[in-house]
């Protein structure tokens, strides 16, 4: 079956030319390690805010969000309303990284605690990097192409490669060559167009949903497809349950306590200390355009709910009235993998459906780009550089470069793993990850920056027995959750995730601190500028000069947008 058209392809063609000019036209020559993984601190606040956004949504939210939407409803919508975390980041984190002058998070963190600290962050980092973003993110994208373009193929020695390999093959390739062959400011301006493309066609997917379904009534229209929705889930009351944004203590998934304190922990470590999103602000030209690209991005990350998850409600609805046919999986359920790819497939016209797809190919190769592009960058800075002293700087950007190119072939290497390993459930695999390693990030940075007398044992216990509680607790899930009921072992691996993030959480805080008290507090000098009690007046008044009131108004409008998306969508479907 032949599902894209001639115009299609010409869509997705002018995608590529794009990219490509502006690969070639933001090419600049990278003598410096600063150049190559910061981009000279170059960049304005529009392309900071779009490449977060771009480097935040792979192509496991375009699909695993929609999927999630079709049979959860919004019960995954928390780690989308976490724009205000970006202003939390944007006043509170951000003035601490961008005036200490560091590449990286470990870096910073050495600067507070030492160098086992940075070690021990390095290393857990790159590793989770490569085990779970890089190559769920390849996978995700992978199963839209087979699903997209089925038509595609390629026979070699009478072996026949599908869709799925030659689309994940040739995004990964051509994601690793622009990140390795312009660096970060490369990725930063292909992200801003890629941005666009994203916006648009998912979008359009929205667009068309609601005009579909709305067109169920008599004379009815996109107007009426929001309202023909909320009908449709309230006809059961057990869907109405399911779709809602809150659930109560009891639920075994998604309770609500324990997605609110998970959220909000994974929301700090991902949007406040982790590399992959900071690097992009550090790359800012000055304070003011890092702190307005993280406002910036805050107000785009609001979108994933109307883009990604509203589509994914509004395919079970065209589902239930017979508009499209989502495939089921094993058990009869709706396969949520395959959601957003039949919405595009059945409803979208000519022209549309290669907007769509040249949105989750900019989805696919920004997150791939910027992953590669933060992973050369711990890698270099935090681990090569500390052990071969004195290199230059010219070499240090030939290892950034070597270093993208392996982790493009480690993501290549990966996929067929992945392809074996996927139970349909890597957006929700993802999340425990993230909600099992978050927790000892966040408590080490915030007592760091809050309390002066927490020092390098308090962290290096902190994260070291937080690491091995997290991983622990992943690994027991992974063996012993279909064991005997009866076991020790069956009831920990059956203790609800996010409840056990916010456990770790508190045991984090308590490590950090017990530990700290056993050992001299830090000189003062020591941590002069990366604790609040030891800023001096200077940089107080440095930071003051930094914003105005447009920076304190853009924070305001963030912060009531998500105070007003959730005072609709508590209620909306009573």
């Amino acid at each position: 079956m032949t599902i894209m058209q001639p115009l299609d392809w010409l869509v997705i063609l002018g995608y590529f030319a794009l990219l490509a000019a502006v690969v070639i036209i933001t090419r600049r020559k990278q003598e410096t390690s600063q150049d190559f993984f910061l981009g000279g601190r170059s960049v304005g606040w529009l392309a900071v805010g779009a490449s977060i956004f771009a480097a935040n949504i792979g192509s496991e939210h375009v699909i695993g969000l929609a999927g999630q939407g079709a049979r959860t409803g919004l019960s995954m919508a928390h780690w989308e309303f976490h724009a205000w975390v970006l202003v939390l980041m944007a006043w509170v984190f951000l003035p601490f990284y961008y005036k200490s002058g560091v590449q990286t998070m470990p870096e910073f963190l050495e600067r507070r605690f030492g160098s086992r600290t940075r070690w021990i962050l390095s290393l857990v980092s790159l590793a989770a990097y490569v085990l779970t973003k890089i190559s769920v993110t390849v996978f995700a994208g992978a199963l839209f192409f087979e699903v997209m373009l089925p038509e595609i193929s390629l026979t070699i020695g009478g072996t026949t490669i599908s869709s799925f390999w030659i689309g994940a093959f040739t995004t990964v390739t051509l994601a690793g060559v622009y990140a390795s062959f312009g660096g970060l400011l490369a990725v930063v301006y292909t992200d801003l167009v890629q941005t666009g493309i994203i916006l648009a066609g998912s979008l359009s997917v929205t667009f068309f949903s609601l005009t579909r379904l709305g067109q169920t009534l008599p004379n009815g229209g996109i107007g009426d497809g929001w309202g023909v929705l909320k009908t449709t889930l309230k006809a059961s009351p057990d869907v109405v349950q399911a779709f809602s944004l809150w659930h109560p203590l009891s639920h075994p998934t998604l309770p609500w306590l324990g997605v609110v304190v998970a959220s909000i922990t994974v929301g700090i470590w991902y949007w406040c200390t982790d590399q992959f999103i900071i690097q992009r602000t550090l790359a800012a030209r000055n304070l003011t355009q890092a702190r307005r690209g993280a406002l910036w991005g805050g107000f785009l990350k609001l979108t994933p709910v109307f883009i990604f998850l509203v589509p994914g409600m509004l395919g079970y609805a065209l589902h239930q009235h017979g508009i499209i046919a989502i495939p089921l999986d094993k058990v009869g359920a709706i396969d949520g993998d395959k959601v957003f790819p039949t919405l595009v497939t059945s409803l979208l016209p000519t022209g549309f459906r290669g907007l769509v797809v040249a949105g989750l190919v900019a989805a696919l190769m920004s997150s791939l780009a910027s992953l590669f592009n933060s992973v050369a960058t711990l890698f270099t800075v935090d681990v090569y550089k500390k052990l071969h002293v004195g290199v230059s700087e010219r070499w240090l950007v030939h290892i950034g470069r070597l270093t993208t190119v392996v982790m493009t072939a480690l993501g290549l290497v990966w996929v067929p793993i992945m392809k074996a390993v996927s139970g349909g459930g890597l957006y929700q695999y993802i999340q425990s990850v993230q909600s099992f390693l978050a927790p000892p990030i966040v408590a080490v940075f915030l007592l760091g920056l809050c309390w002066k007398r927490c020092n390098t044992r308090g962290s290096v216990w902190g994260l070291s027995l937080g690491f091995v509680i997290g991983m622990t607790k992943l690994t027991v899930n992974a063996i012993y959750r279909t064991g005997a009921p009866d076991t020790l072992m069956y009831k920990i691996a059956n203790f609800q995730d996010f409840y056990f993030s916010g456990i770790l959480l508190l045991l984090s805080i308590a490590i950090v601190v017990l530990s700290s008290l056993t050992a001299p507090a830090p000189d003062p000098a020591s941590i002069n500028g990366v604790c609040f009690s030891t800023l001096d007046a200077n940089y107080r008044r440095e930071n003051r000069e930094s914003w105005n009131k447009v920076d304190v108004i853009a924070s305001c409008i963030v912060v009531g947008l998500v105070i007003s998306a959730y005072a609709y969508f508590w209620t909306w479907l009573r």
